[in-house]
């Protein structure tokens, strides 16, 4: 009688264990929106996408923004576990590298532009044509997207970090490789594939 009374509580236990697991995966939606909100404040609102500003495109954001927001609540309701996960990208280091990277910006924009430096596929960038630079200032640009990469490493290390999944790095890197390019100004160089394209 023991025996079973002990086997009972030990099945009761486990069963209440394993209702309550739950799966922790890599929130790719917020991750592009961390992504995108991060690449606007480094390279400013020029590079971003616009949002139309039409009454009914704010109508229909609106309403958009109350429909997500009820999904969620009833994704919560009826399953916690496949909620998406809020992403944390305002760390005190987090904000450190993302203004350094911003102050950067205005010196690396004219490269951008003149296709000297371009941005790799994996969420780096690099000179892609050191003929386009004044020998005078090569050293410095080599330099500049020195800097750049080592904060980029740092960026997203330090986001997979402070929402306490350190495995999220390299889908935080490729999230934010994807975003870059997506966000990047007409004209500027982009990696696809091991490839340069032009914007």
């Amino acid at each position: 009688m023991k025996i079973f009374k002990w086997l009972t509580g030990s099945v009761t236990g486990l069963m209440l264990v394993s209702c309550v697991t739950i799966n922790i995966y890599f929130p790719a939606a917020a991750a592009e929106k961390a992504a995108d909100r991060i690449i606007e404040d480094v390279w400013g609102s020029e590079t971003a996408p616009k949002e139309s500003s039409t009454p009914e495109d704010q109508s229909q954001f609106k309403q958009d923004q109350q429909n997500s927001m009820a999904l969620a609540m009833l994704n919560w309701l009826i399953s916690p576990a496949a909620a998406e996960a809020n992403l944390n990208i305002s760390s005190p280091a987090i904000n450190a590298i993302q203004a350094k990277m911003k102050a950067r910006h205005n010196s690396l924009s004219p490269h951008y532009a003149s296709g000297a430096v371009g941005l790799t596929d994996k969420g780096l960038i690099t000179i892609r044509d050191a003929k386009v630079i004044a020998l005078k200032d090569r050293n410095t640009v080599k330099s500049l997207v020195a800097d750049e990469n080592k904060d980029r490493n740092a960026l997203y290390a330090e986001i997979a970090r402070a929402n306490g999944h350190p495995e999220w790095q390299a889908d935080i890197q490729a999230t934010f490789a994807r975003r870059w390019i997506s966000n990047a100004s007409s004209g500027w160089w982009y990696q696809s594939s091991g490839n340069w394209q032009q914007k």
